[in-house]
């Protein structure tokens, strides 16, 4: 492949271009808000997760107070019957004043059982309640530093997005000043080899692949027309001759 000395030296502004491009991207995809913000958003996930068992909890210890306050008032409430027939003097026979008086005497203790249940619960209910509350407040705190991380990313995103827009005006134009046929060449070659498909040959060095070619392929290139497109026998990329090529 032939091309002009001029138009192949533009291939090297071409593959810096393309390497800041390259660049860009990976700093967009590696941004480290992006794992922060994926490190709070699964917290967030967990916190939601945790609230609602939390208020699930709240939810069931209620009803059981509610129940075990409405076995209270039952048990009261006969307890208070009882003790209207007993006060009454209703109760003639002995054994009937007994049996009544015992059972009012059971009542009373049920009633006091009952009494330490619901109080039991409501220190439930009450510990429940403020973790509901602890979990709220983390869920506040890292609703706040997401947004400022989600803030911080769309920023630098602004920022490489307005980079990358500028940068790939500018390869739009430089390609321009290359030939077809050797710009198809650079693009395959790029894909095949971590995006760098051309490279300078600087003091008897290729800088794709980082090699000393020997002196056989450096006699091989400094015979070659200047027209003429040279490769890196060992990374097959385009090789660029310069003032600095050692040839």
């Amino acid at each position: 492949m032939k091309a002009a000395p001029q138009a192949q030296l533009r291939l090297l502004d071409l593959q810096d271009l393309d390497s800041s491009l390259d660049r860009l991207a990976h700093r967009r995809r590696t941004l480290p808000e992006l794992a922060e913000i994926e490190r709070l958003e699964g917290r967030l996930t967990g916190l939601r997760d945790a609230i609602v068992a939390a208020e699930t909890e709240v939810g069931d210890l209620e009803r059981e107070q509610k129940k075990a306050e409405q076995d209270v008032d039952q048990v009261r409430t006969r307890a208070d019957r009882d003790q209207k027939r007993l006060d009454s003097g209703q109760v003639a026979s002995a054994k009937d004043l007994g049996s009544l008086q015992a059972e009012i005497e059971s009542l009373q203790r049920r009633q006091s059982d009952l009494e330490e249940v619901v109080l039991e619960i409501m220190e439930r209910t009450e510990e429940a309640e403020g973790k509901v509350a602890a979990l709220r407040a983390d869920q506040s705190a890292a609703q706040d530093e997401l947004s400022g991380l989600s803030g911080r990313r769309d920023a630098s995103l602004r920022e490489i997005d307005e980079e990358a827009g500028t940068t790939s005006a500018a390869r739009t134009a430089v390609a321009k000043d290359v030939p077809d046929d050797l710009l198809a060449l650079y693009e395959k070659l790029r894909g095949q080899f971590g995006g760098v498909g051309a490279a300078k040959l600087f003091r008897g060095a290729c800088q794709g692949c980082h090699l000393a070619l020997n002196t056989v392929d450096l006699n091989r290139i400094r015979g070659a027309a200047e027209d003429e497109v040279v490769r890196c026998e060992e990374c097959r990329r385009i090789l660029i001759r310069t003032p600095e090529s050692g040839l």
